[in-house]
């Protein structure tokens, strides 16, 4: 029973070596639909691994508070008028934390000063891309961010407007090369901070180098960073996740009444969670999938079409040799499984030439993007069995049909 497994698998090779180009052809072919399945879903797996690693530190306890809801910011319904937001003032998110006393809450202010700012140290500089943000003591706990070395801010920091920040973790190699920068004194548009603690790596989210950024107390920030109308960020994080819900509720008045916005008026501004906007980008990169399914089943759909093709003209190239084989003893099922594994070799070498270059293009993706790259194991099941099944639904007409030629007509073909 192996001999003649063996046997059948060397016939198949043999046949496609006699039709090299034809089988090329047919192999890229799948390949082509299989790589757009896996090249895309490599790439949505990277970009949902990233966002989810970005959001998950914050955890499910937090939400935000900002100008626009995530859906309306990101254009929300088709026709649906864009709403127009006033920005987040200072007087309001200060107002806001010194009414918001919600039980087991703190309050996370902060706002960009700019995303283009020269840091010194001594005679080192570094190029004009730092960002720097004005915070408060709770962005670190809020955010999710850990400290490397060094400390947080406490409340007298930012109470008293200490010159003090905390760097990111590029500023190692950056500006103090080999240098222990905790104690040492940097200098931003002049101003000298010293610095008191350096974060954990972060790595970079849609080219935003998250380890190139300054945090400094908030009131420093706005006595550096005086363009008009700054939009400040406030977030919100609950030690009880089961309070959620009254805490967004009791937000969402009290930012109301500081708006003096009346029962019947929308909000003017947006409060999400952290958990739900992880979930609603999640809903958005599911488009993506649908994508990749698209258009790996109609390029797919035609490699299927090619490769029964190419098996019914070796089927009729070799009906001479099926009737020789047939007259010398050859079973209906020798014959049928002889083609099927032909095409079985086929559609896998497709599938995996196909899943080779889908992994390399969400590679490339991922890099370009850099984005946390992880093996689309899925990706890959998926794509194995769908070379499998184009391999039985291409393979069995043709099987079926040379295992039903009659011998004697087989040995007159020319």
């Amino acid at each position: 029973m192996f001999g003649l497994f063996k046997e059948n698998v060397r016939i198949a090779f043999d046949s496609i070596k006699s039709q090299l180009l034809r089988t090329i052809l047919t192999v890229m072919i799948i390949a082509i639909g299989i790589t757009a399945l896996v090249g895309i879903l490599s790439a949505v797996s990277a970009l949902e691994n990233t966002i989810s690693g970005d959001f998950s530190a914050m955890g499910a306890n937090t939400f935000n508070i900002r100008q626009y809801e995530f859906n309306i910011q990101m254009g929300g319904r088709p026709g649906e008028r864009q709403k127009v937001n006033p920005i987040l003032s200072y007087n309001e998110v200060k107002e806001f934390k010194e009414k918001f006393e919600y039980p087991f809450s703190q309050t996370s202010i902060s706002f960009t000063g700019t995303a283009s700012a020269e840091v010194r140290f001594e005679t080192e500089k570094t190029d004009p891309e730092v960002r720097v943000l004005g915070v408060n003591e709770y962005f670190l706990d809020n955010s999710g961010l850990k400290l490397e070395k060094g400390r947080n801010f406490t409340v007298f920091d930012i109470e008293n407007n200490n010159n003090v920040c905390i760097l990111g973790a590029d500023f190692y190699e950056v500006l103090f090369k080999d240098i222990n920068p905790i104690d040492k004194t940097i200098s931003i548009r002049g101003v000298k901070f010293k610095v008191i603690g350096i974060l954990e790596e972060k790595g970079s989210t849609f080219g935003n180098n998250q380890d190139l950024r300054v945090l400094i107390p908030i009131q420093n920030a706005r006595s550096i960073f005086t363009a008009p109308n700054i939009n400040y960020e406030m977030s919100v994080k609950i030690d009880n996740k089961e309070m959620m819900e009254g805490a967004q509720d009791e937000a969402t008045i009290t930012f109301r009444n500081i708006r003096g916005l009346s029962p019947v008026q929308d909000n003017n501004f947006g409060i999400e969670r952290s958990d739900s906007l992880l979930n609603q980008i999640f809903a958005i990169t599911g488009y993506l999938d649908i994508a990749a399914w698209i258009i790996s089943i109609i390029t797919i759909f035609g490699s299927s079409i090619a490769l029964m093709n190419i098996m019914l003209v070796s089927v009729t190239e070799r009906t001479r040799e099926i009737g020789v084989r047939k007259a010398l003893g050859a079973k209906r099922n020798t014959i049928a499984t002889q083609f099927f594994m032909e095409t079985l070799i086929i559609g896998q070498l497709g599938g995996l030439i196909g899943i080779i270059l889908g992994i390399l293009i969400g590679y490339a993706v991922a890099s370009a993007a850099e984005f946390d790259f992880v093996t689309p194991w899925v990706a890959i099941l998926w794509a194995t069995g769908i070379t499998f099944l184009i391999a039985v639904v291409s393979g069995s007409y043709p099987a079926l049909k040379a295992s039903k030629q009659d011998p004697i007509e087989s040995l007159r073909y020319e």
